[in-house]
Protein backbone atom coordinates (compact mmCIF):
# COMPACT_ATOMS: atom_id res chain seq x y z
CA UNK A 1 0.00 0.00 0.00
CA UNK A 2 2.87 2.36 0.86
CA UNK A 3 4.52 1.66 -2.50
CA UNK A 4 1.24 2.32 -4.32
CA UNK A 5 0.87 5.67 -2.54
CA UNK A 6 4.50 6.55 -3.26
CA UNK A 7 4.12 5.75 -6.97
CA UNK A 8 0.84 7.69 -7.11
CA UNK A 9 2.45 10.70 -5.43
CA UNK A 10 5.44 10.48 -7.76
CA UNK A 11 3.15 10.38 -10.81
CA UNK A 12 1.17 13.38 -9.58
CA UNK A 13 4.40 15.26 -8.87
CA UNK A 14 5.57 14.56 -12.43
CA UNK A 15 2.33 15.92 -13.86
CA UNK A 16 2.60 19.07 -11.73
CA UNK A 17 6.22 19.57 -12.82
CA UNK A 18 5.20 19.20 -16.48
CA UNK A 19 2.39 21.74 -16.02
CA UNK A 20 4.83 24.20 -14.41
CA UNK A 21 7.32 23.78 -17.27
CA UNK A 22 4.68 24.29 -19.98
CA UNK A 23 3.20 27.25 -18.10
CA UNK A 24 6.61 28.92 -17.80
CA UNK A 25 7.30 28.53 -21.52
CA UNK A 26 3.86 29.96 -22.33
CA UNK A 27 4.38 32.83 -19.87
CA UNK A 28 7.75 33.51 -21.49
CA UNK A 29 6.07 33.74 -24.89
CA UNK A 30 3.41 36.10 -23.50
CA UNK A 31 6.07 38.37 -21.96
CA UNK A 32 8.07 38.41 -25.19
CA UNK A 33 5.03 39.07 -27.38
CA UNK A 34 2.92 41.50 -25.40
CA UNK A 35 5.33 43.22 -23.00
CA UNK A 36 8.66 43.29 -24.79
CA UNK A 37 6.98 43.51 -28.19
CA UNK A 38 4.67 46.35 -27.20
CA UNK A 39 4.73 49.01 -29.90
CA UNK A 40 5.33 51.71 -27.27
CA UNK A 41 8.87 50.37 -26.89
CA UNK A 42 9.78 51.04 -30.50
CA UNK A 43 10.17 53.94 -32.90
CA UNK A 44 7.04 54.44 -34.97
CA UNK A 45 4.87 52.60 -32.45
CA UNK A 46 5.34 49.16 -34.05
CA UNK A 47 7.68 46.35 -33.00
CA UNK A 48 9.18 46.15 -36.48
CA UNK A 49 10.85 49.50 -35.90
CA UNK A 50 14.05 50.26 -34.05
CA UNK A 51 14.02 50.12 -30.22
CA UNK A 52 13.67 53.46 -28.49
CA UNK A 53 17.01 54.68 -27.05
CA UNK A 54 17.68 52.95 -23.72
CA UNK A 55 14.61 50.69 -23.96
CA UNK A 56 16.00 47.31 -22.90
CA UNK A 57 12.68 45.49 -23.31
CA UNK A 58 12.68 46.32 -27.01
CA UNK A 59 16.35 45.38 -27.30
CA UNK A 60 15.71 41.95 -25.81
CA UNK A 61 12.64 41.52 -28.05
CA UNK A 62 14.92 41.92 -31.06
CA UNK A 63 16.77 38.83 -29.90
CA UNK A 64 14.40 36.77 -32.01
CA UNK A 65 12.23 33.66 -31.44
CA UNK A 66 14.72 32.02 -29.06
CA UNK A 67 14.09 34.75 -26.48
CA UNK A 68 10.67 33.41 -25.33
CA UNK A 69 12.28 30.02 -24.76
CA UNK A 70 15.02 31.64 -22.70
CA UNK A 71 12.43 33.65 -20.79
CA UNK A 72 10.56 30.41 -20.06
CA UNK A 73 13.75 28.78 -18.78
CA UNK A 74 14.44 31.80 -16.58
CA UNK A 75 10.91 31.62 -15.15
CA UNK A 76 11.42 27.90 -14.45
CA UNK A 77 14.56 28.66 -12.46
CA UNK A 78 12.68 31.27 -10.43
CA UNK A 79 9.57 29.12 -9.82
CA UNK A 80 11.46 25.96 -8.87
CA UNK A 81 13.82 28.01 -6.69
CA UNK A 82 10.93 29.37 -4.64
CA UNK A 83 9.41 25.88 -4.42
CA UNK A 84 12.69 24.31 -3.23
CA UNK A 85 13.28 27.12 -0.75
CA UNK A 86 9.85 26.54 0.80
CA UNK A 87 10.30 22.76 0.99
CA UNK A 88 13.86 22.83 2.37
CA UNK A 89 12.95 25.53 4.91
CA UNK A 90 10.06 23.37 6.07
CA UNK A 91 12.35 20.35 6.28
CA UNK A 92 14.65 22.24 8.66
CA UNK A 93 11.74 22.70 11.07
CA UNK A 94 10.01 25.56 12.84
CA UNK A 95 12.85 26.82 15.05
CA UNK A 96 16.48 27.55 14.23
CA UNK A 97 18.15 24.29 13.18
CA UNK A 98 21.46 24.93 14.97
CA UNK A 99 19.71 25.72 18.25
CA UNK A 100 17.48 22.67 17.88
CA UNK A 101 20.48 20.41 17.26
CA UNK A 102 22.31 21.87 20.25
CA UNK A 103 19.33 21.36 22.56
CA UNK A 104 18.67 17.82 21.34
CA UNK A 105 22.30 16.77 21.71
CA UNK A 106 22.39 18.15 25.25
CA UNK A 107 19.24 16.19 26.11
CA UNK A 108 20.67 13.01 24.59
CA UNK A 109 24.00 13.31 26.37
CA UNK A 110 22.27 13.84 29.72
CA UNK A 111 20.04 10.83 29.11
CA UNK A 112 16.84 12.85 28.72
CA UNK A 113 15.58 10.91 25.70
CA UNK A 114 11.94 11.75 26.35
CA UNK A 115 12.85 15.44 26.42
CA UNK A 116 14.68 15.07 23.11
CA UNK A 117 11.64 13.37 21.55
CA UNK A 118 9.40 16.21 22.78
CA UNK A 119 11.81 18.71 21.21
CA UNK A 120 11.60 16.80 17.90
CA UNK A 121 7.80 16.89 18.05
CA UNK A 122 7.90 20.66 18.52
CA UNK A 123 10.51 21.22 15.82
CA UNK A 124 8.90 19.03 13.15
CA UNK A 125 10.43 18.80 9.69
CA UNK A 126 12.56 16.13 8.00
CA UNK A 127 15.53 16.44 10.35
CA UNK A 128 13.41 16.21 13.49
CA UNK A 129 11.45 13.27 12.07
CA UNK A 130 14.60 11.28 11.32
CA UNK A 131 16.13 12.04 14.74
CA UNK A 132 12.88 11.14 16.49
CA UNK A 133 12.86 7.75 14.75
CA UNK A 134 16.41 7.13 15.96
CA UNK A 135 15.49 8.16 19.52
CA UNK A 136 12.49 5.80 19.58
CA UNK A 137 14.76 3.01 18.32
CA UNK A 138 17.25 3.94 21.04
CA UNK A 139 14.60 3.35 23.67
CA UNK A 140 13.72 0.00 22.07
CA UNK A 141 17.30 -1.30 22.00
CA UNK A 142 17.82 -0.02 25.54
CA UNK A 143 14.87 -2.12 26.73
CA UNK A 144 16.15 -5.14 24.80
CA UNK A 145 19.61 -4.72 26.32
CA UNK A 146 21.52 -5.16 23.06
CA UNK A 147 25.31 -4.93 23.10
CA UNK A 148 26.93 -1.75 21.82
CA UNK A 149 27.73 -2.94 18.30
CA UNK A 150 24.31 -4.49 17.68
CA UNK A 151 22.62 -1.36 19.04
CA UNK A 152 24.81 0.90 16.89
CA UNK A 153 23.95 -1.08 13.77
CA UNK A 154 20.24 -1.04 14.62
CA UNK A 155 20.16 2.71 15.30
CA UNK A 156 22.19 3.54 12.19
CA UNK A 157 19.88 1.38 10.08
CA UNK A 158 16.86 3.19 11.51
CA UNK A 159 18.43 6.58 10.68
CA UNK A 160 19.24 5.46 7.14
CA UNK A 161 15.67 4.27 6.59
CA UNK A 162 14.21 7.47 8.02
CA UNK A 163 16.57 9.60 5.93
CA UNK A 164 15.78 7.63 2.77
CA UNK A 165 12.11 8.48 3.26
CA UNK A 166 12.84 12.19 3.64
CA UNK A 167 15.52 12.63 0.93
CA UNK A 168 13.26 12.21 -2.14
CA UNK A 169 11.20 15.18 -0.98
CA UNK A 170 14.34 17.27 -0.43
CA UNK A 171 15.98 16.36 -3.74
CA UNK A 172 12.83 16.62 -5.84
CA UNK A 173 13.19 19.11 -8.74
CA UNK A 174 16.93 19.46 -8.09
CA UNK A 175 17.48 17.51 -11.31
CA UNK A 176 15.38 20.08 -13.16
CA UNK A 177 17.48 22.92 -11.76
CA UNK A 178 20.72 21.17 -12.73
CA UNK A 179 19.33 20.56 -16.24
CA UNK A 180 18.39 24.23 -16.59
CA UNK A 181 22.05 25.11 -16.05
CA UNK A 182 22.90 23.40 -19.33
CA UNK A 183 19.71 24.28 -21.18
CA UNK A 184 20.15 27.99 -20.52
CA UNK A 185 23.61 27.94 -22.06
CA UNK A 186 22.59 25.74 -25.00
CA UNK A 187 19.48 27.81 -25.80
CA UNK A 188 21.56 30.98 -25.63
CA UNK A 189 24.14 29.39 -27.92
CA UNK A 190 21.40 28.40 -30.37
CA UNK A 191 20.18 32.00 -30.44
CA UNK A 192 23.75 33.16 -30.95
CA UNK A 193 24.19 30.84 -33.93
CA UNK A 194 20.91 31.94 -35.56
CA UNK A 195 21.89 35.58 -35.08
CA UNK A 196 25.31 35.02 -36.63
CA UNK A 197 23.70 33.21 -39.57
CA UNK A 198 21.65 36.33 -40.24
CA UNK A 199 24.73 38.51 -39.87
CA UNK A 200 26.79 36.45 -42.34
CA UNK A 201 23.77 36.30 -44.64
CA UNK A 202 23.87 40.08 -44.79
CA UNK A 203 27.59 40.00 -45.59
CA UNK A 204 27.07 37.39 -48.29
CA UNK A 205 24.36 39.39 -50.07
CA UNK A 206 25.23 40.60 -53.53
CA UNK A 207 26.42 44.15 -53.85
CA UNK A 208 26.73 46.33 -50.75
CA UNK A 209 26.07 44.39 -47.52
CA UNK A 210 22.80 45.25 -45.76
CA UNK A 211 24.23 47.09 -42.75
CA UNK A 212 20.90 47.11 -40.88
CA UNK A 213 20.48 43.36 -41.31
CA UNK A 214 24.09 42.82 -40.30
CA UNK A 215 23.63 44.88 -37.13
CA UNK A 216 20.36 43.11 -36.31
CA UNK A 217 21.97 39.70 -36.69
CA UNK A 218 24.88 40.57 -34.41
CA UNK A 219 22.51 42.19 -31.89
CA UNK A 220 20.30 39.06 -31.86
CA UNK A 221 23.35 36.88 -31.27
CA UNK A 222 24.62 38.96 -28.35
CA UNK A 223 21.18 39.30 -26.72
CA UNK A 224 20.64 35.55 -26.75
CA UNK A 225 24.14 34.97 -25.40
CA UNK A 226 23.60 37.38 -22.52
CA UNK A 227 20.15 35.98 -21.67
CA UNK A 228 21.35 32.38 -21.79
CA UNK A 229 24.37 33.09 -19.59
CA UNK A 230 22.19 34.97 -17.08
CA UNK A 231 19.74 32.06 -16.86
CA UNK A 232 22.51 29.50 -16.40
CA UNK A 233 24.29 31.64 -13.82
CA UNK A 234 21.14 31.99 -11.72
CA UNK A 235 20.46 28.24 -12.02
CA UNK A 236 24.01 27.41 -10.88
CA UNK A 237 23.73 29.71 -7.86
CA UNK A 238 20.40 28.35 -6.62
CA UNK A 239 21.36 24.73 -7.35
CA UNK A 240 24.57 24.99 -5.32
CA UNK A 241 22.74 26.88 -2.56
CA UNK A 242 20.06 24.22 -2.19
CA UNK A 243 22.57 21.38 -2.48
CA UNK A 244 24.53 22.94 0.39
CA UNK A 245 21.36 23.24 2.49
CA UNK A 246 20.45 19.60 1.84
CA UNK A 247 23.96 18.50 2.80
CA UNK A 248 23.63 20.50 6.03
CA UNK A 249 20.36 18.75 6.87
CA UNK A 250 21.75 15.27 6.22
CA UNK A 251 24.89 16.11 8.22
CA UNK A 252 22.71 17.19 11.15
CA UNK A 253 20.87 13.86 11.04
CA UNK A 254 24.15 11.89 10.93
CA UNK A 255 25.61 13.98 13.75
CA UNK A 256 22.59 13.31 15.95
CA UNK A 257 22.76 9.61 15.08
CA UNK A 258 26.39 9.39 16.19
CA UNK A 259 25.51 11.18 19.44
CA UNK A 260 22.72 8.69 20.12
CA UNK A 261 25.01 5.71 19.45
CA UNK A 262 27.79 7.10 21.66
CA UNK A 263 25.27 7.77 24.43
CA UNK A 264 24.08 4.17 24.27
CA UNK A 265 27.65 2.89 24.37
CA UNK A 266 28.27 5.02 27.45
CA UNK A 267 25.09 3.65 28.99
CA UNK A 268 26.18 0.06 28.32
CA UNK A 269 29.62 0.82 29.75
CA UNK A 270 28.10 1.97 33.05
CA UNK A 271 26.13 -1.24 33.32
CA UNK A 272 29.23 -3.44 33.38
Amino acid sequence: MANVKKESGSGLGGVISAIIIVSCIFAGWLIWTFIMGDGANFEGGVNTGHPLPGNYLAMVYKGGPIVPVLMGLLLMVIVFSFERFAVISKAAGKANLDKFMSDVQKSIKTGDIDGAIVACDKQQGSVANAIRSALVKYQDVKKEGLDSEAAAETIHKEIEEATSLEMPMLEKHMTILSTLVSLGTLAGLLGTVTGMIKAFGALASSGTPDQAMLANGISEALINTATGISTSALAIIVYNLFTSKIDTLTYSIDEAGNTIVNTYRHFRGTQK
